[in-house]
């Protein structure tokens, strides 16, 4: 029973260079007509699957923070009209440092928001602007000043490493500033340049200059060191938090648990199936019109994929996989179907068995693709 729920409001007012999530300019759309979509979705969903108590709630895009105050309550509302929280619950929205006041701040608060997840990127202005966001440095101490006073106590922010004419010297600066600020959570994305980006014209073109392979990896290294000297946990291999704060609602993913999915091009998995939302905004109203759902794809997901994703999502966490848990949710054990694979990854130095979970060892997070793909074959 799914007890986790993610909302995708697709708008943009600036498209960053490395985006590739679905999103449109802001400007024109129709913004109303869509939240009422979105609205239709959540009741038709809950009808449909039967539980409206989630334990964790998640807003991203797009640029939630992008809706004005109006379009932001109206949603908001038409959340709590469909769906409760249980008591211990978390409610993340995105926020982009360059549209949030602290009015903004005070509704996301008055309607349950207990946590921020704000797009820092960088605290350089001039890779800020190289990778095409909207805000500085300056608007980045501006939302967590005004966070604090709206009365968050569970702010996470994104950083990115990797970037173009970014040095390590440059990427320390951001770690250390992000430390500064005393947030309870950070996520760290090293640039991948996908398809149908600004970026990858620019690669394409021979415009692209990005760091050495063994230069990401000294900040990824750098990042680690200086995260858990400072408390942090790294409890995924791209997050790391204070003790208490980690992220419930990724968490759901990462133990390959259902959720439901609402909004233009949202992914869903409910009872052993996968289903996809159509993307283009006027595809996705008119389907939820026609036919009230905007599904263009739904899986049958199998034993043998359900207990494969088990491991490749698992096994980010620093945790790793429970032998325990993989045997109550698959009456198999995990050495029963993966002994083999296992045992060569523990002898690459890969993996770490101990006979009650398996893990990514010190080495293995560095090459965690590696170990994913072992899995899938």
């Amino acid at each position: 029973m799914s007890k986790a729920v993610y909302f995708h409001i697709p708008f943009c007012e600036q498209i960053c260079h490395y985006c590739d999530f679905n999103k449109v300019f802001l400007k024109n759309q129709p913004v109303n007509d869509y939240l009422d979509a979105m609205a239709m979705e959540m009741r038709n969903t809950v009808q449909r699957f039967g539980n409206r108590k989630m334990k964790t709630m998640y807003v991203g895009g797009g640029t939630p923070t992008s809706l004005n105050l109006k379009q932001l309550d109206k949603f908001l509302k038409s959340i709590h009209e469909t769906f409760t929280l249980v008591e211990e619950y978390e409610f993340t929205v995105e926020a982009n440092p360059s549209n949030v006041d602290l009015d903004k701040l005070k509704l996301l608060k008055k309607h349950g928001v207990n946590r921020l997840s704000i797009g820092v990127q960088s605290f350089d202005d001039g890779l800020l602007q190289k990778i095409g966001r909207d805000h500085n440095k300056d608007e980045i101490y501006m939302i967590i000043e005004n966070a604090r006073n709206a009365g968050f106590d569970n702010i996470s922010i994104d950083l990115m490493f990797g970037l173009p004419t970014q040095t390590l010297e440059k990427f320390e600066q951001s770690i250390d500033k992000a430390r500064s600020l005393q947030v309870e959570h950070v996520s760290t994305y090293g640039l991948q340049v996908e398809p149908k980006t600004i970026f990858y014209n620019q690669m394409r073109k021979g415009k692209l200059m990005l760091p050495s392979e063994e230069t990401e990896v000294s900040m990824f290294e750098l990042l680690i060191q200086k995260m858990i000297t400072h408390g942090f946990h790294h409890y995924e291999i791209s997050n790391f938090a204070l003790p208490g704060k980690e992220s419930q609602h990724n968490l759901t993913y990462w133990n390959n648990e259902d959720y439901y999915g609402i909004g233009a091009g949202a992914h869903s998995y409910v009872n052993g199936v996968r289903r996809k939302n159509a993307g283009p905004l006027k595809h996705y109203m008119n389907r939820i019109t026609e036919t009230n759902f905007p599904y263009v794809e739904e899986i049958n997901v199998s034993d043998k994929e359900k207990m494969e994703e088990e491991l490749f999502l698992g096994l980010r966490k620093r945790a790793g996989v429970s032998k325990r848990v993989f045997y109550e949710k698959y009456k198999r054990t995990l050495d029963e179907v993966y002994g083999e694979t296992i045992a060569n990854l523990v002898e690459k130095g890969l993996l770490e068995d101990n006979g009650d979970w398996i893990r990514l060892t010190d080495k293995g997070v560095f090459l965690g693709n590696e170990v994913f793909q072992a899995f899938l074959e």
